[in-house]
């Protein structure tokens, strides 16, 4: 069992403890460390704690990884568009549709199920429910997702994605055309206060987002636009474009009054790059744009 022992330094003094160690520790999500302070896994001056406990200066916060969950989903023989594979990572072209992994209302036919068929011996730092999964795309997007087969590559990818160093460029469609041909949003996210299923530029205790645009092609009626991603909020892309006035098209949560006549929401997980856990060599890939997307770009003249 992995151990990891840190100090809490003057400038975070009066963080919440999983805020804090979300700071001190990238590797790990702050919903996991939630889990394992819950599980007692994390220790402040040795005694049980709660993620909501207030860390002061000196204190001495003890963290022990818990061992790999057994994987109990069952295998499914779904079809997966592999863009590469190795001893280490899958990389997946996700079709729109297909929910990332098992949760409330989707216990079986989601990815997971399908990289079990696939590989029976993914990583199982994301727990039973998320075997290999490092990072997700909602249901309705489509596109690039990796995927880690072993401990140590889910360690290495976390941490990548933790510290900013992945590359995700994804593609929209959007209701109406920008005023500016590019431009960065900066508008930090956090839950809905009324509608828990909702993320929110509002919250007030949202978290910092970045996403940075660049509208490829465009007309009165809608614009195709970039989106290179500089952080991983829930929803972040559609919070941010519904934020700056147009939402992605097909979008039921953030723009309904755009989604009737879109078969789902038009956002594309077009590029993914990332340094490979093993060899550190930096790889690229991208996912061709589905049948839908394009169908829809027709439609709309772009």
């Amino acid at each position: 069992m992995k151990a990891h022992q840190v100090i809490v330094p003057k400038e975070c003094a009066r963080l919440r403890l999983d805020v804090f160690l979300a700071r001190a520790l990238p590797q790990f999500s702050r919903a996991r460390l939630q889990r394992m302070i819950e599980n007692e896994f994390v220790r402040l001056n040795g005694k049980a704690t709660r993620a909501r406990e207030i860390v002061r200066v000196n204190d001495v916060v003890d963290v022990s990884e818990p061992p790999p969950e057994n994987i109990h989903n069952a295998p499914e023989a779904i079809p997966l568009s592999i863009l590469h594979e190795d001893v280490d990572l899958i990389v997946i072209d996700k079709p729109a549709g297909l929910v990332v992994h098992p949760g409330a209302g989707h216990r079986g036919g989601t990815l997971v199920n399908a990289l079990l068929h696939h590989s029976p011996n993914l990583s199982g730092i994301g727990g039973k429910e998320r075997p290999g999964i490092v990072h997700r795309l909602d249901k309705e997007t489509s596109g690039c997702l990796v995927v880690a087969k072993n401990d140590e590559a889910h360690h290495a990818l976390s941490k990548q994605f933790a510290n900013r160093t992945v590359d995700k460029i994804y593609l929209a469609l959007v209701a109406g055309k920008l005023r500016r041909k590019s431009g960065v949003i900066e508008a930090a996210i956090g839950r809905h206060t009324k509608d828990r299923q909702r993320m929110s530029v509002q919250s007030t205790r949202g978290r910092a987002a970045k996403t940075e645009y660049r509208v490829v092609r465009a007309n009165e009626r809608a614009s195709l636009i970039e989106c290179r991603l500089h952080s991983g909020r829930t929803h972040q892309i559609r919070v941010h474009l519904h934020h700056l006035g147009h939402p992605v098209l097909g979008d039921k949560v953030y723009g309904a009054r755009f989604a009737k006549d879109f078969p789902r929401q038009m956002l594309h997980a077009w590029k993914l790059a990332f340094t490979h856990p093993r060899t550190n060599a930096r790889m690229s890939f991208e996912a061709p744009l589905p049948e839908d997307f394009s169908a829809a770009m027709r439609t709309l003249a772009l």
